[in-house]
C-alpha cells in the first residue's frame, strides 16, 4: 500500500530528473558561464534558472499554467521571445569565438559586482521564456499529483523536483568551474565558444519551429 501511494511521486521525480539533466538551453548557459566567467557567475546564473523553474512550478501548482495554455497567442509570443533570446546568446558566443583574444574585462572570473544581477536575470529569462518548461511542469503535476490529492502531496512532488533541479543546476556550475574545466576553456576558447554558438542557434531554431 505504501509503495503504491508513493509510486506516482517517484515517477514524477524520475521524469523530472531525466528532463533537468538533459542538454538544453539552461544547462548550456550554466556551462558556458561557469567555464568563461568563473564559479560565482556560474552559480548566479544557475540560481536565475532555478528561479525561472520555481516560477513555472508555482504557476503549474496553482493552475495558472493550465490557464495560460488556453491562451495560445500568449504562448506563441513567449516562444518567439525565447527563440530570439537564444539567437542573441548564439551571436554573443559567435562574436567571442571570432575574437583572437578575450578583452581584459572578460577574462575568466573577471565579473564586476554590478553584473551579477544581469547574469541572474539572463538565467531567469532563459527558463521563463521557454514554453516547454510550462508543459514540463504540467506533466509533472499531472503524473505525480492525483485529482483528489492533498496540499501535502502537491508540496511533496513540487518540492522534491525543485530540490532536484537546484542540485543539478548548481552541480553543473560547480563541475564546469573547476580548474581543469577552466584550463580546457582557456586552451580552446574559440572552439568552445563556436560550438556554444551553434548549440544556442540550433536551440533557437528548434524553439521557433517546433509546434507547441
Amino acid at each position: 500500500m505504501i509503495a503504491d501511494h508513493f509510486a506516482p511521486f517517484f515517477s514524477a521525480y524520475l521524469v523530472y530528473l531525466v528532463a533537468v539533466i538533459s542538454p538544453g538551453p539552461a544547462n548550456m548557459a550554466i556551462i558556458s558561464t561557469a567555464i568563461s566567467q568563473g564559479r560565482k557567475a556560474g552559480l548566479v546564473i544557475a540560481l536565475g534558472i532555478f528561479a525561472g523553474s520555481f516560477t513555472w512550478a508555482m504557476a503549474a501548482s496553482f493552475g495558472l499554467a493550465a490557464l495560460l495554455h488556453h491562451y495560445g497567442q500568449a504562448l506563441i509570443l513567449l516562444k518567439i521571445a525565447g527563440g530570439l533570446y537564444l539567437f542573441y546568446l548564439a551571436i554573443k558566443a559567435g562574436v567571442s569565438a571570432l575574437r583572437k583574444q578575450q578583452p581584459a574585462g572578460e577574462q575568466v572570473g573577471a565579473v564586476k559586482r554590478g553584473r551579477y544581477g544581469s547574469i541572474f536575470l539572463r538565467g531567469y529569462l532563459i527558463h521563463l521564456t521557454n514554453p516547454k518548461a510550462i508543459f514540463g511542469w504540467l506533466a509533472i503535476i499531472s503524473l505525480g499529483v492525483p485529482v483528489d490529492a492533498s496540499l501535502g502531496s502537491v508540496v511533496l512532488v513540487v518540492g522534491g523536483c525543485l530540490v532536484t533541479g537546484f542540485s543539478v543546476f548548481c552541480g553543473y556550475a560547480l563541475v564546469f568551474s573547476t580548474a581543469q574545466a577552466v584550463h580546457v576553456y582557456r586552451a580552446s576558447r574559440r572552439y568552445v565558444d563556436g560550438v556554444l554558438a551553434l548549440l544556442f542557434g540550433a536551440a533557437g531554431v528548434k524553439m521557433l519551429t517546433t509546434s507547441l
